[in-house]
């Protein structure tokens, strides 16, 4: 993949940051609300919700493939299959869905453009430049930290030398597998987009991957403040725009989620704090919604809340503790308020996938 034009390159990378998990997200397409349905919102929980699919994919392949100090191309081609398949099925299934429905409804929906007619357009106008400036300053201003030295170190090596943990990112040196790291790959995931797109794993690091998760963590914001302001959906863009803001002017201290967001963003740490942590709220909130209203909490909600867990896994080890006791606080309180104790059974279902990394990672 080296060997093809940057245009060509960047096209392939784009492929498997954009198409492809939009793709696989329409495998949720029963999970999406009768009212979301007929909105233009479905594309953006598509790309999300195919992200965390992904991403739990890749963990569920990475992981033994380290433990069992395999090569690096093998995981390439197990997740690529995976990946591929993934996509397939959904857009199968977004055809199936569109033939019974007789036609195909176009995407912007007619309550956003009365919202657009109301005189609101220049705050999504403000919302997109802010966003854009972050996204200009995140590449331009791209920095080496601490944790460079060893998780972009990482991703470099794995891409190059085929090993995954087991060679010093300091050195180069070859060594026992690290298994602290090993149970949450997230520089091997960087890796694999290094190797398909030909792309050097240090500029996929420090360029594309901040131009994927910035506006992924919007997405994420902009969904959940659909729900939080569904009668009051004016104020939505406000909400947006000074979440924004809290982040361009929240780098007071280095180790701040706003930090991590733009400037480390190619971290595992920043994906669990900016994007795995407000897409549980996002699913958790769904949860109590359906628990309210009596409604069904269907099998692709549940499938996506533990692809999500996966997720979180993948980004840190801290994250199989961090999840489990969301899921278990948010669990809790949800069987007391309504009186229905069998929603703990399935969350403690979501939750096997990190008890089972903590255990790896204790006894190992």
């Amino acid at each position: 993949m080296g060997n093809l034009p940057w245009m060509v390159q960047i096209l392939i990378l784009a492929v498997w940051m954009l198409a492809i998990p939009t793709a696989a997200g329409a495998c949720f397409r029963p999970a999406l609300g009768a009212e979301r349905r007929k909105s233009g919102n479905k594309l953006l929980f598509f790309w999300v919700s195919g992200q965390m699919l992904l991403w739990g994919v890749f963990q569920l392949i990475c992981v033994p493939l380290v433990l069992l100090e395999r090569e690096f191309g093998l995981v390439v081609k197990l997740f690529g299959i995976a990946a591929v398949l993934l996509a397939v099925c959904g857009v199968v299934l977004s055809i199936m869905s569109v033939r019974r429905q007789g036609s195909l409804r176009v995407l912007a929906s007619a309550d956003s453009e009365r919202f657009f007619s109301k005189g609101k357009a220049w705050l999504w106008i403000l919302f997109a430049a802010l966003l854009l400036l972050q996204l200009v300053q995140a590449v331009r201003l791209a920095y080496r930290d601490g944790d460079d030295a060893y998780y972009v170190a990482v991703s470099t090596i794995t891409e190059n030398a085929e090993t995954m943990y087991q060679k010093l990112p300091y050195t180069g040196g070859t060594t026992e597998v690290d298994i602290r790291h090993g149970l949450a790959p997230f520089p091997i995931w960087i890796a694999f987009l290094a190797r398909v797109s030909g792309v050097r794993a240090v500029s996929v690091a420090h360029v594309a991957v901040p131009l994927l998760l910035i506006p992924m963590t919007y997405g994420i914001f902009y969904l959940l403040g659909k729900k939080l302001f569904a009668k009051r959906e004016r104020f939505l863009p406000l909400f947006l725009i000074f979440t924004e803001l809290l982040v361009i002017f929240g780098d007071y201290s280095f180790y701040t989620v706003e930090n991590f967001m733009i400037a480390r963003s190619r971290q595992g740490k920043a994906a669990l704090g900016s994007i795995v942590l407000p897409m549980l709220f996002l699913l958790l909130l769904t949860l109590l919604e359906r628990m309210q209203e009596n409604q069904k909490f269907g099998v692709g909600n549940w499938i996506l809340l533990c692809c999500a867990i996966l997720a979180g896994c993948l980004c840190s080890t801290m994250g199989a503790f961090l999840l489990c006791m969301l899921l278990a606080v948010t669990g809790l309180c949800a069987a007391v308020s309504y009186r229905k104790w069998k929603v703990l059974v399935p969350l403690a279902l979501c939750c096997v996938p990190c008890v089972c990394y903590a255990l790896i990672y204790v006894l190992m």
